[in-house]
C-alpha cells in the first residue's frame, strides 16, 4: 500500500513537471497566432506590436538572470508556484486589454513567467526525484514543452479556420469582430493548464536538498519519505549528511569561499554543463527551425511541398521525444547525447553535400538588384523566367548556364547592423507575390528588439543607413527528388535531437551542477545557452548568403562534434545516480559511490 502512495505521487510530480513544461512552450508558441488578429484590431503600429511579441523575450532574460536567487531565496517550491500565478494573472491582463500597456504588461509576465519555468522546474526535478526517474521526469517536461509549441499552433490553426468562414459571409464589421473574439480567445485557451500547475505546485514537497541546506534536516526526510522507502530516504540524507561534512571540513583552516568555489567539483560540472548547452545552440537547431521552409524551398520543393514538410518536422520532434522519455532511465544521459549527437554529424554532412551540388552553380546579382533599388529606399520585384534572364544577362558566362531551367531567387538586404532575407522566389511559380523590401523590414522597431537581434548594433545609425542589397542568389532549382532527400535529412536531424540533446540538455544542466552552486549555475548556463543562440542568428544570415547553405551546415556538423566529444569522452553517466554521487565522482570521492553500491 506505502508503495502504491510513493508510486503515485512520483507519478504527481510527473504531471505537476509536464504541466510546467507545457507553459513553457505555450508562452513561447502562443503569439503566433494571436498576433494577425491582434494586428488587425488593436490599432496598434507595427513597432507596438514588435514590443508586444519581444517583452516576452525581455522578460524571460531577466528572470533566467534572477531565477537561481530567487530559488536559494523562497525555495523551489514557492518559485514554481508564483511562476504559474504569474502567468494565470498574464492571461486576463492580455484578453482584457484594450491598451497597449496591459498587452506590454501581460506579455513581459509571461515572459517572466517563462524564465523562472525553464530554470526551477528542471531544478526541483533533479533535487525532488529519486535516482531511477529523474530522466523521465525531466524529459516528461521537454516533451510536453514540444506539445505545448504544438497545442499553441493548433488553437491559431482553429480560429484560422474559423475567420475564414466568417470572411466568406461578405460582413466586414462582423469579421472585425470576430477577429477581436479570436486572439482574445486564444490566450484565454491557456489558461487552464495554468492553474493546474499553480494547484500543483502547492501540492506538491519543497525540495529535500533545498530544505536541508536552509538546516531543516527533519523536513527534508518527511520530503524525501513522501516519495522514496524509509531505506533510501534515510540512504540519500545520510550521503547529503557526508556532503555537507565534507565542504565544512574544506573551509576549515581560513579558506574563502571564493577559493572553495573553484574545487574542481565545482568548477568541472560547470564548465561541462555551459559546453553541452552552447554546443546545443550550435547544432543550429533553432535555426533550422526557424527557416526550415525557406531551406526546403531552396533543396527543390514547392511551396505547399515545403510546409508539409515543416509539419512532418514538428511532428518527428514531438514523437522522437517520446522515445527519448522513454529511453533515458534505461540507456542513460551519456548513450543519448552520444548516439544524438553523432546522428546529427552525419545528417547535417548529408544535408550540406546535397545543398553543395546546386550551390556550387549559383550566381550572385546583387549589383543588378541594388540598381533596381529607388530613391525612397524600396524594392519591389517580380521574379519570373523573364526577370531571371535579365538579371542571370548582367553575369555573363557565369549566368548563362542557369537560363535553361526554373530557377530560384533569395535577396539578403541590410540597413546599418541589421539583416533580412526575402522568401525563396521561383521563377517557375505564376502565383507568387511580388518581392517587396523596405527599410522597415530590416531594422527593429525599437531598442530593446534591436539589442536581442545584435546586441553590438546602433540602431539609430542604421535607421540613417540605405538599404543595401548584400546578396541576390540565383540557384538552379533541384529537383523533388533532391527536396525530398534534404526533408528526409532534415528529418533524421530532428529525430536524433530530440531523443538526445532535446530529452538530455535539461538533465545535463541539473543533474551536473552541485547543490550549492546549482540554481546560480542553472541560470547563467541558460544565459550562456540564449547568448549563443543569439550568436547565431545573427550570424546565420550572412554565412548563408555569402557563402551556402552547405557552409552553414558544415560549420554545425562541426561544432557538433565538439559535443559527442563531450558527451562521449568527458561526461560521465549520471543514470541511477543520487546527486550527491554525482558530486563525489567530480570531488575524486569514492565513498558515497561505494555506500551507494553496498
Amino acid at each position: 500500500m506505502e508503495h502504491n502512495d510513493k508510486a503515485g505521487y512520483n507519478r504527481f510530480l510527473l504531471l505537476v513537471a509536464g504541466l510546467g513544461g507545457l507553459l513553457y512552450g505555450v508562452d513561447v508558441g502562443i503569439i503566433a497566432g494571436a498576433l494577425p488578429y491582434l494586428e488587425a484590431t488593436s490599432g496598434l503600429t507595427a513597432g507596438q506590436l514588435s514590443i508586444v511579441v519581444a517583452a516576452v523575450l525581455l522578460g524571460s532574460v531577466i528572470s533566467t538572470l534572477f531565477a537561481g536567487v530567487l530559488a536559494d531565496w523562497m525555495g523551489r517550491k514557492l518559485l514554481m508556484t508564483l511562476s504559474g500565478v504569474l502567468f494565470v494573472i498574464s492571461i486576463p491582463v492580455i484578453a482584457l486589454s484594450h491598451g497597449y500597456g496591459p498587452l506590454v504588461m501581460g506579455r513581459l509576465l509571461q515572459g517572466i513567467s517563462a524564465g523562472l519555468i525553464g530554470v526551477v522546474v528542471p531544478l526541483y526535478l533533479a533535487e525532488c526525484l529519486s535516482a531511477a526517474s529523474r530522466g523521465k521526469g525531466t524529459g516528461i517536461f521537454q516533451w510536453l514543452l514540444t506539445l505545448g509549441i504544438v497545442t499553441a499552433a493548433v488553437v491559431g490553426m482553429f480560429f484560422s479556420i474559423r475567420v475564414d468562414e466568417v470572411a466568406k459571409l461578405g460582413d466586414a464589421a462582423r469579421l472585425l469582430a470576430f477577429k477581436d473574439t479570436a486572439w482574445r480567445s486564444i490566450f484565454w485557451v491557456s489558461l487552464p493548464p495554468g492553474l493546474l500547475f499553480v494547484v500543483g505546485s502547492l501540492m506538491v514537497a519543497e525540495s529535500p536538498r533545498w530544505l536541508f541546506r536552509r538546516g531543516r534536516r527533519d523536513a527534508a526526510l518527511t520530503a524525501l519519505l513522501r516519495s522514496r522507502t524509509s531505506g533510501q530516504a534515510n540512504l540519500e540524507l545520510a550521503e547529503m549528511d557526508q556532503a555537507a561534512v565534507a565542504e565544512k571540513a574544506s573551509a576549515i583552516g581560513g579558506t574563502a569561499i571564493k577559493e572553495s568555489l573553484l574545487r574542481r567539483k565545482y568548477v568541472i560540472p560547470f564548465l561541462l554543463a555551459c559546453v553541452i548547452l552552447a554546443c546545443n545552440q550550435a547544432t543550429g537547431v533553432n535555426s533550422i527551425i526557424g527557416y526550415n521552409a525557406n531551406i526546403l524551398l531552396q533543396s527543390g520543393l514547392t511551396d505547399v511541398q515545403a510546409h508539409w514538410g515543416y509539419v512532418v518536422f514538428t511532428i518527428v520532434n514531438f514523437l522522437m521525444t517520446i522515445g527519448g522519455v522513454l529511453l533515458v532511465d534505461r540507456k542513460g544521459r551519456k548513450f543519448l547525447l552520444s548516439l544524438g549527437s553523432a546522428g546529427i554529424i552525419i545528417s547535417l554532412l548529408c544535408t550540406g553535400t546535397l545543398f553543395r551540388r546546386t550551390e556550387r552553380l549559383r550566381v550572385d546579382s546583387r549589383a543588378a538588384v541594388q540598381s533596381m533599388v529607388s530613391s525612397d529606399q524600396r524594392l519591389a520585384l517580380v521574379y519570373n523566367a523573364n526577370t531571371a534572364d535579365k538579371l542571370l544577362a548582367a553575369n555573363a558566362d557565369v549566368g548563362n548556364a542557369l537560363r535553361n531551367g526554373p530557377t530560384s531567387l533569395i535577396v539578403i538586404y541590410s540597413c546599418g547592423d541589421f539583416r533580412a532575407a526575402t522568401k525563396v522566389a521561383r521563377s517557375d511559380d505564376s502565383a507568387a507575390k511580388p518581392i517587396e523590401i523596405t527599410r522597415d523590414g530590416c531594422l527593429p522597431a525599437n531598442r530593446v528588439v534591436a539589442f536581442f537581434s545584435n546586441p553590438f548594433s546602433s540602431l539609430e545609425a542604421s535607421r540613417q543607413a540605405p538599404l543595401r542589397i548584400d546578396n541576390a542568389l540565383i540557384s538552379p532549382v533541384p529537383s523533388t527528388k533532391n527536396g525530398w532527400l534534404v526533408a528526409i535529412t532534415l528529418f533524421v536531424f530532428m529525430a536524433f535531437f530530440a531523443i538526445g540533446p532535446g530529452v538530455c540538455v535539461w538533465l545535463a544542466l541539473s543533474e551536473l551542477m552541485p547543490t550549492r552552486i546549482r540554481s546560480n549555475g542553472m541560470s547563467i548556463a541558460l544565459l550562456i545557452n540564449q547568448a549563443v543562440s543569439t550568436g547565431i542568428a545573427a550570424t546565420f544570415l550572412p554565412t548563408v548568403g555569402k557563402y551556402g547553405y552547405s557552409t552553414m551546415f558544415f560549420a554545425f556538423a562541426a561544432c557538433t562534434v565538439v559535443y559527442f566529444i563531450t558527451a562521449a569522452v568527458f561526461l560521465p553517466e549520471t543514470k541511477g545516480k543520487t546527486l550527491e554521487e554525482i558530486e563525489a565522482h567530480f570531488e575524486g570521492r569514492k565513498e558515497n559511490q561505494q555506500l551507494a553500491t553496498a
